[in-house]
């Protein structure tokens, strides 16, 4: 039997939750940058499985690196030592720049967010401040540090003693840290509120402030880690070093993987019995990321993406309807002179281009780092197309 888009959305609704509702598009498969549906129709893919396919789709060194491993150990738990588990370990703590930095292992950002939660419980405090607009993740301890309330509200009560300070604000995170803060956790980048930036000096003034309080600094690279800012975890140009870091993502090259880092003396650590993870640090996601960090750094990607943003945001910016393009790398938001972010990603996608509506007037896109100077072109002449259609018609 053949299936359609439209079968399969038969399909979905008959066998699946409805916590997404029913996707439109059933893809097939994909090379790099470019994905096809099951009746043939081909995308030009720029959300990246939300910024997560950081070699895009099917990319050799990734098919070799999990193909020899699960010919090998296809999975251990954590009773015992593998090589891919020591050798990305090794890697990411390097990362850090600090060799008290250690890595536990875990299979999604939420996951890795629930994990830092409870290294911060171990400061013997449990206020958590968290920032407005925030996404940190869907379980229950992730998204009590979630600012945004329509996402937390089904599901209270959450976590007690959460503080939410304004993203950006210093002297909003000065009214709220004190001696009983345990952590203050915060994005470089706000990913899921629209591709927020905050302020120039705004990582070291929150770094000052949780040193003066003894206060762990969280940063949360789940969506601008692995090399997607031009930066490998997205902090890197405020010249901090934060006590947590927690990744997923990218980090697995495409297959579930999370990372949180205790990166500093300051912060605790876990002893055994504390906390654990059946598949964390599982062989072949391992064997993935290892094989995506190397292409990144073979390929010299770190400053790759920073050149072709700026070649994305320069074009964008000139677009009737674009009122500014912001974030770093290859995690952008398209800001609309119009809420009309919905109507412009489905437009899109009728013309063979995949974007995410992130807010009501934000688009985002989130590439992967592989992504060709053709295909960008190709980008630019697809969403031009696309917002000026959306926007003719609203003027009609």
């Amino acid at each position: 039997m053949k299936y359609t888009n439209e079968s399969n959305q038969i399909r979905w609704g008959n066998a699946i939750q409805n916590n997404y509702g029913v996707p439109t598009i059933s893809l097939a498969r994909g090379k790099g940058a470019v994905v096809w549906d099951v009746n043939g129709n081909r995308y030009l893919d720029f959300l990246g499985g939300i910024a997560t396919s950081i070699l895009g789709h099917a990319h050799p060194a990734i098919i070799t690196a999990v193909s020899d491993q699960i010919q090998e150990l296809s999975h251990v738990s954590n009773l015992y030592m593998h090589e891919p588990v020591l050798r990305l370990a090794e890697r990411l703590t390097s990362f850090t720049g600090e060799e008290s930095a250690r890595a536990f292992f875990c299979n999604s950002g939420a996951e890795a967010n629930e994990a830092a939660i409870k290294l911060s419980r171990l400061t013997g405090r449990t206020r958590i401040i968290a920032m407005a607009g925030a996404f940190h993740g869907r379980t229950i301890g992730a998204l009590s540090i979630t600012g945004q309330e329509a996402k937390r509200a089904p599901f209270s009560p959450l976590l007690k003693d959460v503080k939410f300070a304004e993203y950006g604000s210093i002297s909003s995170l000065k009214r709220l840290i004190s001696k009983k803060s345990a952590m203050v956790i915060v994005e470089p980048i706000q990913g899921e509120n629209g591709i927020v930036v905050p302020p120039p000096g705004y990582l070291q003034e929150v770094r000052a402030l949780c040193d003066k309080h003894g206060t762990l600094l969280c940063i949360d690279a789940v969506q601008t880690g692995m090399g997607r800012t031009g930066e490998w975890f997205g902090y890197e140009h405020s010249g901090i070093i934060p006590d947590i870091i927690t990744l997923a993502k990218g980090l697995g090259g495409g297959l579930p993987l999370g990372a949180m880092i205790s990166v500093t003396k300051n912060s605790p650590s876990f002893s055994v019995g504390d906390h654990g993870s059946t598949f964390g640090g599982n062989p072949v996601s391992c064997a993935a990321g290892l094989a995506a960090i190397s292409v990144i750094e073979k390929k010299f990607l770190l400053d790759r993406v920073k050149k072709i943003a700026a070649l994305i945001k320069s074009e964008l910016s000139i677009l009737p309807g674009v009122v500014e393009v912001r974030g770093e790398g290859l995690l952008l938001g398209i800001v609309l002179a119009d809420e009309i972010s919905s109507a412009v990603v489905s437009q899109a996608a009728a013309n063979g281009l995949l974007l995410n509506a992130a807010k009501p007037g934000v688009v985002r896109i989130a590439p992967a780092l592989i992504v060709t100077d053709s295909q960008v072109r190709e980008f630019v002449t697809k969403f031009s197309r696309s917002l000026a259609t959306i926007r003719e018609r609203g003027s009609q």
